[in-house]
């Protein structure tokens, strides 16, 4: 009643999953009629002939794993044979319809789509889930990626929530509808099927407060009747319809309300287990007997085999009028007869007690290995959370709380391991586990300004760590450490400390979190060092990404773009065959920089494009933010220059005002790029220059041997030449320390566009005599500014020779502005008489 507007959005929904996919969140209060909503979606759907996947969230169900998927797949099993070996097998895995290799969670995500795709070949398909805030959390990450895939695939999704509840279906920009209360017209119909049973002023007072809410519409006169309390304190709508159905409870015979009770803190709707349950607690009866009344109370719905809370808040209610003492027998008596289902026998076990009980702790403990098998991460971190509550020791207690930061950590949940490690930092912990709990704390600290008096005490942890027997640890704390060096330099003293810690773990200097933190920590004067490691390694025979990933990232710092684009590419790959989604990002975010590069725009596009999908899908946003300064430079050099200062003038002003001098270095760069497409030189020469200069807040001297042929090419233009030959001369000095090759292309360049007359022809010859291969972008404009000069010295031939094969470049890769400089030097030499022939 009063939802015409709600219906039509709904149909309107369902009718587009015909041609396209869509999603859609139904948001509200409890009982405003959210559920009745996704019933017209679904009968909607049904009528259309689409294939309706349905699932509904439970509070009690939120601790098994993959229980809202399990639920929406149910249909689709017989399809699982015609699915990839890889998507197959962890589907089946995570549905514990089969054992094999721990599956990645979005390698899960992926075969769940990629099931509704091959049904979406036959017919649409729309998967409504209700109650999304109660699914398990691996349900809850794996429903948002099928919303984000959905919409390019021809699969809707349509899911209700309550307000107030965030997870990765909420913070996601998908489509809203929410709902408030009917309005008075519609309240008075719902009220005037009650007439008979309350007074007319209480029908009166019951609309002023259930503000719209059906369920309150409906139920309350129920309750209230000629006696409703006062409202000396209003109470917010759920707290009234909690107490509407806990005084219907309270009416019911004790043997029904321990049938309420068991219902209210399992977690099957099962009848059988429910009954035999309660005979456990002492209160043996049948179906008949003890659930029938609370089905004639309007509190349970029949359907059969099993039996249902005809709403949420009904148990509620039930939890809430029962002692504590009660709600821990009831757990005790579920997990006495759940005598073959290990996983939910411990885990009520472990909710009947009042720690501590270390058998009980260890048992569930024990439950983390099948978690882990079957993929669902975030349920072994809330077993082995539980599992700590529940253990005497204290160190004991810390160590299983790390545990589950660390897994949390590994699955991306940054809010999760906050919680725990706030949990940890309060008990007492092993040396180790404290070093831990520094490196979590610092995973997790998003304040990135520099710190040197973190810097060290992430050294002297890693010391400690060290000592303690874990090089793992330690290495992972000095990478943090010369991150932080990296991202905002807090001067030459920390970057040494780094690497003097670095150095005494000479164990494995081959390992690729040590080489990588000696590369992030002084890219410039320890780069001979990584360039020579990376290359006593047979790199070809690595096989595992996650290596491969760090190596690459070693091989960007010092500027080796060639290597680094080849080992992440081999990573990208080795993810994606293994589902590993949520380390893309990582990967992609570095390949968009060394893309733009070595002149791959094609692919710097797609690793841009992606980086923002997947950020969205596998919920990690921080991604895409980060990208935004390389992205603008992106597109001002494709020429959109108006779009690229637009875009990147919020990231630049808040960088500037944190003093992030990587951050404000690729500003600089940006910046000067959509300068120069907007034919502005000089403008762009006096950006660029900044990043040169030690005492300016965006200083970075690895990070500025990007932007230095691009100087030199604006002085050129700008009649700046001098100024920027010191500049040049200055990093010359560097190239003695440092064999950079983007330091060494960048200065090939440089050293040609501002050489002197009698010099330049052989400065450019050297440049081009160079194995350019990999560096098509920087080669075009090499002959571009080479072609220009022979013009200018009458050689019209080689000229010609030249700006083609620039503008050929500068054409397949979109280099607008530097594509019409080469246009605009042709044209020119046809009129001498110098063009093709």
């Amino acid at each position: 009643m009063g939802r015409e507007s709600e219906v039509a959005v709904l149909r309107a929904v369902v009718a587009a999953g015909l041609v396209q996919g869509s999603t859609l969140l139904v948001i509200g209060e409890p009982g405003i009629g959210k559920s009745a909503l996704l019933a017209t979606a679904r009968n909607a759907a049904h009528e259309a002939g689409f294939t309706v996947l349905r699932a509904a969230g439970a509070e009690s169900e939120m601790h098994l794993p993959f229980g809202g998927i399990q639920q929406a797949v149910a249909p689709l099993i017989g399809r699982l044979p015609v699915l990839p070996d890889a998507q197959r097998h962890a589907l089946a895995a995570a549905l514990g319809l089969g054992d094999g290799a721990t599956p990645d969670l979005f390698l899960i995500a992926e075969a769940m789509f990629a099931l509704l795709v091959i049904e979406r070949s036959d017919r649409p398909v729309i998967v409504v889930v209700d109650d999304v805030h109660w699914l398990d959390p691996q349900s809850h990450q794996i429903l948002a990626f099928l919303a984000h895939r959905g919409a390019g695939s021809g699969i809707s999704v349509v899911g209700a929530i309550r307000s107030g509840h965030p997870g990765p279906f909420t913070q996601a920009e998908f489509p809203r509808l929410p709902l408030g209360g009917l309005d008075d017209d519609a309240a008075d119909e719902i009220l005037s099927m009650q007439a008979g049973a309350v007074s007319p002023a209480n029908l009166k007072r019951i609309r002023q407060v259930s503000r719209g809410n059906p369920l309150a519409l409906w139920e309350l006169p129920r309750s209230w009747g000629e006696g409703a309390p006062t409202d000396g304190h209003p109470l917010a709508v759920s707290a009234r319809l909690e107490r509407a159905f806990a005084g219907r409870i309270s009416g019911l015979t004790p043997a029904t309300r321990d049938a309420l009770l068991i219902a209210a803190v399992g977690s099957s709707s099962d009848k059988t287990e429910i009954l035999t349950a309660l005979a456990a607690f002492g209160t043996p009866g049948s179906a008949d007997d003890v659930l029938g009344p609370a089905v004639v109370a309007g509190l349970f719905t029949d359907a059969g085999a099993t039996i249902g809370f005809r709403h949420p808040l009904v148990r509620s209610a039930v939890l809430q009028l029962e002692t504590v003492a009660r709600r821990h027998s009831a757990h005790a008596a579920l997990a006495d007869v759940l005598t073959t289902d290990t996983y939910r026998r411990t885990w009520h076990r472990a909710w009947s007690i009042i720690g501590p009980d270390d058998d009980v702790a260890g048992a569930l403990a024990a439950t983390v290995p099948d978690s882990l098998r079957r993929g669902a991460v975030m349920s072994a971190v809330s077993s082995l959370e539980r599992s700590a509550q529940l253990t005497g020791s204290p160190t004991r207690r810390g160590q299983r709380l790390m545990g589950a930061a660390d897994l949390a950590f590994g699955a991306g949940r940054a809010d999760v391991v906050a919680r725990l490690v706030r949990e940890a930092s309060q008990v007492d912990l092993t040396d180790l586990d404290r070093t831990r709990l520094t490196w979590l704390t610092e995973v997790l600290n998003d304040d990135i300004r520099a710190n040197s008096a973190l810097v060290r005490r992430l050294c002297e942890s890693a010391r400690r760590a060290d000592a303690l027997g874990d090089a793992g640890l330690a290495l992972n704390l000095l990478l943090c450490a010369a991150v932080r060096c990296w991202w905002a330099d807090s001067g030459a003293d920390d970057r040494a400390e780094v690497v003097h810690v670095l150095d005494r773990l000479t164990e494995a200097p081959t390992d690729p979190l040590h080489i990588d933190a000696v590369a992030v920590a002084e890219p410039v004067l320890r780069g001979s060092e990584v360039m020579r490691l990376l290359g006593s390694i047979d790199l070809d025979e690595e096989t595992d990404g996650d290596r491969l990933r760090v190596y690459g990232q070693a091989a960007y710092a010092v500027g080796d773009f060639v290597l680094a684009t080849d080992l992440l590419d081999r990573a990208e790959e080795l993810f994606r065959a293994d589902g590993r989604l949520g380390m893309l990002p990582l990967v992609l975010a570095l390949q968009l920089h060394i893309r733009l590069d070595l002149g791959d725009w094609v692919g710097a596009e797609l690793a841009s494009k992606e980086v923002a999908t997947l950020s969205r899908e596998t919920g990690q946003p921080l991604f895409a933010e980060n990208n935004v300064l390389v992205e603008a430079r992106r597109m001002g050099l494709r020429g959109q220059w108006r779009a690229a200062l637009d875009m990147m003038a919020g990231a630049e002003s808040e960088a500037t005002r944190l003093r992030i001098n990587d951050r404000i270095c690729l500003a600089y760069h940006a910046r000067g790029v959509a300068l120069m497409s907007a034919e502005r030189p000089a403008e762009a020469f006096v950006c660029l220059k900044r990043q040169f200069d030690p005492a300016d807040p965006g200083y970075h001297l690895r990070e500025s041997f990007a932007g230095l042929a691009l100087l030199a090419e604006a002085a050129a233009d700008c009649g700046r030449a001098t100024e920027a030959r010191g500049i040049v001369q200055s990093l010359e000095t560097v190239a003695l320390v440092t064999p950079s090759p983007l330091l060494e292309v960048n200065l090939l360049y440089a050293r040609a566009v501002l050489a002197a007359d009698d010099a330049r022809d052989r400065h450019y010859q050297d440049a081009l005599a160079y194995d350019l291969t990999r560096w098509p972008w920087l080669r075009a404009r090499t002959q571009l500014a080479y072609g220009r000069w022979l013009a200018r010295s009458g050689r019209c031939g080689p000229a010609g020779a030249q700006l083609n094969a620039a503008s050929a470049v500068f054409e397949r890769i979109g280099a607008v502005r530097w594509s019409r400089c080469a246009a605009i030097e042709l044209d020119g030499l046809k009129g001498l008489g110098g063009g093709p022939r």
